[in-house]
């Protein structure tokens, strides 16, 4: 089962490092995304851009409103993310619990879902698309 793992934290909250501290940091999730390709779980991982650099996109009445910076009011933002193939959600839970980001945010776990070409193709899919 694939999972992904988004990371959030509050960016005002975040530690202040030194130059020392903050090499420490990068080595501590360096070392975490090392050991998830050693397990073999690790299927992919990104960084994002600050919230100052997003770009949100609605469409209302046909028309596209375009904003700067996030949608949801919150004060924690999604700061990257990681794809986890891992065999259950109780593993998935133990690989989130040992990222670095989750000492000082919020590691979400979500299940990826799969589709079968049979299952979109089907009216089913297509009622739900209202």
């Amino acid at each position: 089962m694939k999972y992904i793992m988004l990371i959030y934290a509050n960016q005002s909250e975040m530690p202040q490092y030194t130059p020392e501290q903050s090499r420490a940091a990068i080595q501590n999730w360096m070392s975490f995304q090392n050991e998830l390709q050693a397990s073999g779980v690790l299927v992919e991982n990104n960084s994002l851009n600050p919230v100052t650099d997003a770009t949100t996109v609605r469409v209302r009445g046909g028309k596209r409103l375009i904003a700067d910076g996030p949608f949801a009011e919150t004060r924690e933002q999604l700061g990257g993310y990681f794809v986890l193939d891992c065999a259950n959600l109780d593993e998935a839970i133990d690989w989130a619990a040992k990222m670095p980001g989750a000492k000082y945010g919020t590691i979400e776990i979500r299940p990826i879902m799969t589709y079968s070409q049979d299952w979109q193709s089907s009216q089913d899919w297509q009622s739900t698309q209202g």
